[in-house]
């Protein structure tokens, strides 16, 4: 059964424009804070408020390596809120009409 609390979280850390366009910029590969800020018109502990929100999710991990902090996708955490969506837009086995005998399923 699909924890819709938990996964509304999930999706509240992504709906932000720029969180979103970070993510599009680490599906390229691992990328430096310093690489990533360059692409937005925001300062460094704005950058760091978003890396942490997406983090905590789970989307995002981080590497440290000296003082700088490289950012990727954490594609187990992408990929199964991918599949949660999906489940939530098509007919599955996890329909809430299945599983909840309150609700009439026209699936």
């Amino acid at each position: 059964m699909i924890d819709y609390d938990e996964n509304s979280k999930l999706l509240k850390a992504v709906s932000d424009a720029n969180r979103l366009k970070i993510i599009d910029i680490l599906s390229c590969g691992e990328r430096c804070a310093c690489d990533i800020l360059e692409k937005f018109d925001f300062t460094q502990p704005t950058l760091s408020h978003h890396m942490k929100i997406l983090t905590d999710a789970g989307f995002v991990k981080v590497r440290k390596d000296g003082i700088w902090n490289y950012y990727s996708l954490e594609m187990n955490e992408c990929n199964n809120i991918i599949k949660v969506l999906n489940e939530v837009f098509h007919e599955s086995e996890n329909c809430i009409c299945k599983t909840n005998s309150n609700i009439e399923c026209k699936c």
